[in-house]
């Protein structure tokens, strides 16, 4: 019987095409490099994610709201030395703002577009890679699951059992397989987690340094618009 076994078997291989049995034969090798990669990609995700944690944490201004009431009220030089040691878009853009306030407001303007658009890509790195094994993870599991599956049913095939012991061999091989979708899953939802907690955190701090802009350019505009009756009154005077 078990000649007649190996007779089939090799009949069966001897049908397959050429690249279908090198296939097979990759296949039929351990699945466990898969569950590796995986594990190694998720050392990865939680050391980038505690870099971009500590890098927001410590690239924001803590008073935001309330240096953009001081630039409402004019008070620049207040601002200007409350941001002198802050690191970070708003300080960023604030710094370089104000050094700009004497070509005026639409100056004023392009360097805070400038200056935005240059610091957005600092708090923005490593959030792609995030994204991107959010997305693949699980097929990179579930790539792993099927190479499983093969070589159970392989197995299995190779084998002169019956009853129990083959549905052992089955339940046991796939039980192994399914890991490897479990842990892909595991890796990629707390990067998916992550990159959408970060996304939201740029977007909010990008908000509030185009407020604190919007607050400069509004109090140079208002003192150059209260300048301008004097000056018209001043003449009348005359």
């Amino acid at each position: 019987m078990t000649s007649f076994v190996l007779l089939a078997q090799m009949g069966h291989n001897e049908q397959l095409g050429w690249l279908s049995r090198k296939l097979l034969g990759v296949t039929l090798t351990s699945a466990e490099w898969v569950l590796w990669v995986l594990v190694i990609l998720s050392v990865l995700s939680i050391a980038l994610m505690l870099e971009r944690a500590v890098y927001f944490a410590t690239h924001r201004l803590p008073n935001s709201e309330e240096l953009a009431v001081r630039l409402a009220r004019g008070e620049l030089e207040a601002v200007r030395t409350a941001v002198a040691n802050h690191k970070g878009m708003e300080a960023a853009v604030l710094r370089e703002a104000l050094a700009s306030v004497e070509q005026g407001a639409d100056a004023v303007e392009e360097v805070i577009a400038y200056t935005v658009a240059r610091e957005r890509p600092q708090y923005e790195r490593y959030l792609s890679f995030l994204g991107t094994l959010g997305n693949n993870a699980p097929f990179i599991g579930l790539f792993g699951t099927v190479l499983g599956i093969i070589k159970a049913f392989n197995d299995l095939g190779q084998m002169n059992a019956k009853g129990a012991a083959m549905q052992q061999t089955v339940m046991a091989g796939i039980s192994e397989a399914l890991v490897a979708t479990a842990v892909g899953l595991a890796v990629a939802i707390p990067a998916v987690v992550a990159f959408n907690v970060f996304n939201r955190q740029l977007k909010t701090l990008t908000s509030r340094t185009n407020a604190l802009g919007h607050a400069l350019v509004g109090s140079l505009r208002a003192e150059r618009g209260q300048g301008a009756p004097r000056a018209v009154a001043s003449g009348e005077a005359r």
